[in-house]
Formats: structure tokens, C-alpha cells, sequence
């Protein structure tokens, strides 16, 4: 914290205003005791890549329409205490080079008691996901950005912090790709921090402090040692 009173003002005026800006005016997808939105696989159509992940499927619970989708979305757990986070970056194609606009990532985490925490009425997957989730589409140049806050580990386990991502990009199936986790968790393995095969890039986060929240970035690369991608 700062010594001086006028600075410690200002970070709090910038926070407020970073919060605002965040929180309002946002197409996301955090109504999460609405009723779905008839957001379909089509498997017919889609490619099938990667095997068959348990809970993926939430993907299609987003209560807008997929064509609705902001690239920009804030978790309904931004506003409670505890540290606060804004999460962006691209989703290149798996060239690694071009922007990969409307592709979904649905992400979800644990509540700072390291549980997915329920607030009734919760349906489908939320019933073990829990209220902590979002919905976001990239725009044309590929960006993604959230809000939320860290998510704490399982209780009374070794378990490091982490939110989970799944990817659904047109034509294809919906699949994982690695955790977004967090460099200064010391929960965090070594060998995780610069895993060999990384699924869709190196899901680490290295976070600063930045106008009273944490920012970190990740860039994503579509099929990367994701299982049965097909080749380009």
C-alpha cells in the first residue's frame, strides 16, 4: 500500500473507474441462472478433434446466442472481495501467425474458498462448474479479453490455482486446452511451468499490478498438440 494519502485516493478513484468501465456495457455472458440459449453442436458438420473431454459440452450453455458474443466478458464473481484480474489476449490459427476471429472460449474456476461455489438454480453443467463462468468470441483480430478474480485452490489440497478453459472454433468440435495458471503459485510445480507439450500454448500466467488489478496474458494457438487436429 502507499504511505501518502493522495496517492492512496487516486489508486482507489482508478480502481473504482476500472471497475465501472469493466463491469458495464459488456455483451458478455455471466446471466448464468438464465436458461440457455439453443447454442447446438452441430456433429454432423463439425470436425471431431481431440477425444472426448467430460464437461465440455458446457460450452453450449451460454444463455445468448453464440453470434452475440463480445470478445470482452466480466465473471460474475468481479465485484465480490478478493484479487482482482483482467485476462486477454489472441487466439492465432495454427499457423501461430493469423488471428483467429469467432472462436468461443468458455472458461470457469473455483470462489476464493477453492470451491465452485453455487448460488441456486443451476442447471446442466453450472450444477458442477458452479456461477464462476463466462462466454467470450473473438473479434476479427483474434483478441480475448475477461475479468474475474484468482480463484483459490481446492481446500486442503496441493492442487495449484487454475481456471479452466474450453475452445469451440467454427467447423470443429469443442476441446481443452491447458490451464490458465499462475507463475507465483507455489502450489505450482516446476515442471509445470514450462511444460514440453503445451495443449493450445503455455497456459502460465505471469501477472502485474497495474491501476490497483492484476493483468496477465495469454496468447492461444488453435490445434496445438491437441489430439486428432487435423492437419492444415
Amino acid at each position: 500500500m502507499f504511505k501518502f494519502g493522495f496517492q492512496t485516493h487516486f489508486m482507489q478513484r482508478s480502481l473504482i473507474l476500472i471497475i465501472v468501465s469493466a463491469t458495464l456495457g459488456l455483451n458478455g455472458c455471466t446471466q448464468n441462472n438464465t436458461k440457455p440459449v439453443a447454442n447446438k453442436p452441430t456433429p454432423q458438420k463439425d470436425i471431431k478433434v481431440s477425444p472426448p473431454c467430460e464437461g465440455c459440452e458446457a460450452i453450449y450453455e451460454c444463455p445468448v446466442s453464440f453470434a452475440k458474443l463480445s470478445y470482452i466478458d466480466t465473471l460474475p464473481d468481479f465485484n465480490e472481495r478478493g484479487p482482482k484480474i483482467e485476462i486477454s489476449g489472441i487466439i492465432y490459427q495454427s499457423d501461430g501467425k493469423t488471428p483467429a476471429p469467432g472462436v468461443v472460449l468458455y472458461v470457469y474456476h473455483t470462489d476464493q474458498q477453492g470451491i465452485y461455489a453455487k448460488k441456486g438454480g443451476e442447471t446442466g453443467w453450472g450444477k458442477r462448474h458452479g456461477y464462476i463462468r463466462g462466454w467470450i468470441k473473438t473479434n476479427e483480430k483474434g483478441e480475448y479479453r475477461f475479468y474475474t478474480l484468482v480463484p483459490a485452490s481446492y481446500p486442503n489440497s496441493t492442487n495449484p490455482k487454475h481456471i479452466h478453459p474450453v475452445i469451440k472454433e467454427p467447423g470443429k468440435t469443442e476441446y481443452w486446452i491447458d490451464e490458465f495458471l499462475f507463475s507465483d503459485d507455489p502450489l505450482l510445480p516446476g515442471k509445470e511451468r514450462n511444460p514440453a507439450n503445451p495443449v493450445g500454448g503455455n497456459g502460465v500466467l505471469k501477472t502485474t499490478m497495474k491501476d490497483g488489478m492484476l493483468r496477465a496474458q495469454r496468447n492461444i494457438m488453435l490445434g496445438m498438440n491437441v489430439a486428432n487436429y487435423p492437419k492444415q
